[in-house]
């Protein structure tokens, strides 16, 4: 054993990976993310940057856009210390994430947890490869903080459940194939006893999706209704009325996500980075809350990082919510610290910004601006910041419930 393999164990695998990174990593895939070349995988997925499909192809087929999960199941087949050093290594060289996807993001750990194996086999695979876009089906018109009001029923009907009711907020189902869907399947049981989690292709006869504008004037959001909708019993997760279960781990999952990604802030460049070169940082009260606002964020990626090093133990817990609550409000601080630096100029959305004005820099102040009305929804989505304050109060403080 070499003195360089002795200090560092992984050390074979991280000059592995990086030599690795170095041939495959397309050099457009070293840039910052733009949303025009998200890449988000499915059966209609669009690539307008082709080097994205030869970068998803090259660490799908590795098993690296998903390097904790089992390799008979396509994934890396990685531990936490090896995923660590793959991801040291993609963050040294700037990389983009080669696919984005509910799938992975919230849907892959629970079918790890609560799934058969022949769901495991079925359905793991596309989610590595990102070959299935997945939605989710949660919220209801009548059922959104109290989740376990929902009233979408399905009713078993030989080898199938039938599926009559509706969601909203559904994020991408317009562009999605498949749905993660809560619904009831015993409506005389209490409220959380009587849900299931079942799996849907959103191409089945008697599924409708309206997308849904925001005030930011781009919106991820959809209505989804289903008029008995035919579901293989087979695409039941977990037992018959057990889904209430599986429902709050996948939750878990999804705040620990949004919250990591900092709400989308963190593809966006650097707050002081645009202040300074709109000459707004020469006022002293702004200089103030830019620190100020860069020590928060900087405290609350360390603290993700460690939460996410919990979650991918399998010690996802009612903490998640403390990220998640606190993200929001960096995400939602960032915003009003830039919005009230510019002024109204960057609510104005005008492609000839005057003589000698900078075209590209006020297109950057009207991204920003949609991300600042886009901010508001952070405190709702994903679990709005009050009930996930409950969580703690319950979990963590040990208060009764109300």
């Amino acid at each position: 054993m070499d003195a360089v393999t002795a200090a560092d164990p992984l050390a074979g695998f991280r000059q592995a990976t990086r030599e690795w990174l170095e041939a495959n990593c397309p050099a457009s895939m070293r840039t910052p993310m733009v949303a025009e070349e998200m890449p988000w995988g499915g059966r209609k997925a669009e690539f307008p940057n082709p080097d994205s499909r030869l970068w998803l192809d090259r660490m799908a087929a590795r098993g690296w856009t998903a390097p904790r999960i089992p390799a008979q199941y396509g994934g890396g087949g990685l531990d936490a210390a090896h995923a660590a050093v793959l991801q040291e290594e993609l963050g040294r060289i700037n990389a983009r994430l080669p696919i984005y996807s509910f799938g992975l993001w919230m849907l892959a750990p629970v079918l790890l947890e609560y799934g058969t194996e022949d769901q495991k086999q079925r359905f793991l695979p596309d989610i590595v490869r990102g070959g299935i876009r997945w939605c989710q089906g949660y919220s209801e018109p009548n059922a959104g903080s109290d989740l376990a009001s929902l009233r979408t029923r399905a009713v078993r009907d030989g080898d199938a459940f039938v599926v009559t009711g509706s969601k909203i907020w559904t994020s991408y189902s317009d562009k999605s194939d498949w749905i993660f869907c809560l619904v009831r399947t015993d409506p005389d049981a209490p409220k959380h006893a009587g849900i299931s989690f079942l799996l849907f292709d959103l191409e089945t006869p008697g599924v409708v999706r309206r997308p849904i504008d925001l005030i930011s004037g781009e919106s991820p959001f959809c209505e989804t209704f289903f008029d008995e909708v035919r579901v293989p019993a087979g695409n039941l997760v977990g037992p018959l009325n057990g889904g209430w279960d599986i429902a709050k781990r996948l939750l878990q999952y999804e705040r620990q996500n949004v919250a990591g990604a900092g709400f989308g802030a963190g593809s966006r460049r650097a707050l002081g980075t645009i202040l300074r070169e709109r000459a707004a940082l020469s006022d002293p009260v702004v200089r103030d809350r830019v620190a100020h606002e860069l020590m928060h964020a900087e405290a609350l990626s360390l603290f993700t990082a460690k939460n996410e090093a919990r979650v991918a133990a399998g010690q996802a817990d009612a903490l998640v919510s403390v990220v998640k609550v606190l993200a929001a409000k960096a995400n939602q601080a960032r915003s009003d610290v830039l919005i009230d630096a510019v002024g109204l100029e960057a609510l104005v959305d005008r492609s000839d910004p005057g003589p000698g004005g900078d075209p590209a820099g006020h297109a950057e102040l009207i991204r920003e601006a949609q991300g600042w009305l886009r901010s508001r929804a952070n405190s709702i989505e994903g679990g709005t910041s009050e009930i996930n304050l409950n969580i703690l109060a319950r979990a963590v403080i040990g208060l009764p419930s109300a």
